[in-house]
């Protein structure tokens, strides 16, 4: 059998603990869209609290808005969405399922290297093909599976023919924006789009900045905010929805190359950065610069920060882009709206539109590739209350999945335990602690968990990110000390209690 993959794992995992669900899954599910749960919505809220800490709260020269998602057509119309903002699709003549041409002919080359493979139940003697999850994703793109002549993943794995795939038309060009109605009276509705990008609202409002604070240049704006794709073939669990979150910088230069080469480099350096101290492994990122042919219509040099995906068969991913967009969008919304978008330098008595330096981020997406790299498989370690085995099923730990998330992306920041369950004292004296701690804002949120045995605890909390557990037992009714444990290492330290908030929040500062 294929080799699980890390993505593969995360997609288990996510459903299994409560990161992320598939969007209304109890109706079919909707392609494309994604629910986050508990702990998925407290990871993406840390993602982007620690973005806004870094762009916005840690800056002087940058500012924060957040704009709506229904904007005016005519920004799109100026923007050259509604013109440019296409992706090239293939139909099937016989199916009629379409798909992006790109994805068909990446299919087609990774079809050519996969290895199919059959296991045999021995209480059934009953042999199957054992389909890894990414060989289901890609068969669909290449075979007739949905529709009419659908045929399925038995029928092609031991007689792949030429009469079971796609017969494509030519590419052609689609658009991404979603569309919507706006009005009350049916005839009368106005068309409007779901935002394709967060980036226009920052634009339109460059003069409403300028006029209420006290910005000069050079200076950000920085928002995060959901933003809508008609995406025609979306996958690969979250990197591609069509509903998604972005976290973005607009930093306006003045017009010149040097200057603005100057900012690049420098917003390039600072979002790698910013991933490393978030705790990504170096080895697993890097920068791809955009050939001539593939940048965006506004773009003048554009590089994404990409993650190797390697390990679950996906390759080098991007999930940021870092956007040279000259002066595009201010000359293009100065020419459709007919306001002056200049910006007045009192120093040298000149206007001038000024570039923008552009820092795009998915924040699904860096949620993602934070799972994927925290991920973790280790053998479990002897600890108090752990009994480890490794034979299957035995309800025994043999091994530990750790998600080393930086302490600042942890859904729970600590777990707190009494010891036994059963024993008031012990339940009371965690109680109190619990509620003691969550009131520090960098400690929150804490967990509290009193089920099962202590070593299964840990593991649980190993599993979702807990940095810190602290076990409330019977030492600690004597000395008013307990214990605590570090996720990564599973070593214990005794503290008095007095202390112990003190210690925690200098582990996370």
């Amino acid at each position: 059998m294929d080799k699980i993959t890390n993505l593969e794992k995360i997609v288990s995992l996510a459903k299994r603990r409560g990161f992320i669900y598939p969007g209304s899954e109890i109706y079919g599910g909707l392609g494309g869209t994604w629910d986050y749960g508990p702990l998925g919505v407290e990871l993406k809220n840390n993602i982007k609290k620690a973005f806004w800490q870094s762009m916005v709260y840690g800056r002087d020269d940058v500012v924060g808005i957040d704009t709506a998602i229904l904007m005016n057509p005519k920004v799109w119309e100026a923007s050259g969405h509604v013109k440019a903002f296409t992706d090239p699709l293939v139909e099937c003549k016989i199916c009629h399922k379409r798909f992006r041409a790109d994805n068909v002919t990446e299919a087609k080359e990774k079809l050519k290297h996969m290895v199919f493979t059959k296991t045999s139940s021995i209480s059934t003697n009953v042999t199957s093909w054992s389909l890894s999850q990414e060989q289901s994703e890609i068969l669909p793109f290449i075979y007739c599976m949905d529709g009419k002549n659908k045929h399925d993943f038995k029928e092609i794995v031991e007689n792949p023919t030429k009469d079971k795939e796609h017969n494509f038309t030519e590419p052609k060009k689609f658009n991404l924006l979603v569309e919507a109605k706006l009005g009350v009276v049916e005839d009368a509705k106005q068309k409007v789009y779901l935002r394709g990008e967060i980036t226009q609202g920052v634009h339109v409002n460059f003069k409403n900045i300028l006029d209420s604070t006290r910005v000069q240049i050079p200076f950000g704006i920085a928002q995060i905010g959901k933003a809508f794709r008609n995406e025609i073939t979306p996958g690969n669990f979250t990197f591609r929805s069509r509903e998604f979150e972005q976290m973005e910088l607009q930093y306006y230069v003045k017009p010149e190359k040097e200057e603005s080469e100057k900012w690049y480099e420098y917003w390039k350096n600072e979002r790698m950065k910013w991933y490393l101290e978030l705790g990504m492994k170096k080895d697993k990122l890097r920068f791809r610069q955009h050939e001539e042919g593939e940048r965006a219509h506004y773009a003048k040099d554009a590089w994404d920060i990409e993650y190797d995906l390697s390990a679950s068969g996906g390759g080098w991913k991007e999930f940021e882009g870092i956007h040279n967009r000259g002066d595009w969008d201010l000359s293009q919304h100065q020419k459709h709206s007919g306001v002056d978008m200049t910006y007045f330098e009192p120093a040298k008595n000149k206007k001038y539109l000024p570039y923008i330096i552009e820092t795009s981020g998915g924040v699904d997406r860096a949620a993602l590739f934070f799972l994927i790299d925290a991920y973790t498989e280790e053998p479990a370690k002897d600890e108090p209350g752990l009994q480890k085995s490794s034979k299957p099923g035995s309800g025994d730990i043999a091994k530990r999945v750790i998600l080393k998330l930086h302490p600042k992306l942890a859904p729970f920041k600590a777990a707190v335990f009494p010891l036994l369950a059963n024993k008031p004292d012990l339940v009371k004296k965690a109680r109190l602690l619990y509620s003691q701690l969550s009131i520090h804002h960098l400690l929150q949120p804490v967990a509290w968990d009193d089920r099962g045995n202590i070593g299964k605890r840990y593991f649980a909390q190993d599993e979702i990110g807990t940095p810190y557990c602290i076990t409330i037992d019977f030492e600690t009714l004597e000395n008013d000390t307990v214990t605590i444990r570090d996720r990564d290492t599973a070593k214990q330290e005794r503290v008095k209690v007095d202390t112990l908030a003190n210690i925690l929040m200098k582990k996370f500062s």
